[in-house]
């Protein structure tokens, strides 16, 4: 029993400095998306392909963007380039690698192909 408690404490210490996770995207679905926007919150939707290495580069720039507290409340719709030209139609988008921040329903920015964690945070700040 006391061996037990003390595993324990040990496994409660260890969780309390494992590094953050990065932010849960969501698959982008039209019905969660008009939910987010009606209720006003921040969004990123993340227009991105598996194959692209300005996608993977931005990808990485986000995860450590989202770790930051003033981004605690983004939710992200992730769009798969090569499959959802429905999405893509609806927005938009022309090219792989678009980030697009939006107040609920009003757009607020976009970019394609930007890498560079000062203007990506920039933009992701229009949301506030």
């Amino acid at each position: 029993m006391f061996t037990r408690r003390i595993a324990l404490v040990a496994l409660i210490g260890m969780a309390a400095f494992a590094p953050v996770a990065a932010m849960a995207a969501k698959t982008f679905e039209a019905n969660s998306f008009a939910e987010a926007q009606k209720a006003g919150v921040p969004i990123l939707v993340d227009v991105s392909a598996p194959w692209c290495p300005t996608c993977q580069v931005q990808k990485s720039v986000l995860d450590e963007l989202y770790k930051q507290p003033e981004f605690k409340n983004l939710v992200v719709f992730e769009v798969d380039f090569d499959s959802r030209k429905d999405v893509l139609s609806k927005l938009g988008v022309r090219s792989q690698s678009t980030l697009i921040v939006y107040k609920g329903a009003v757009e607020k920015g976009r970019t394609v192909g930007d890498t560079n964690r000062a203007s990506i945070a920039a933009l992701l700040a229009k949301t506030n």
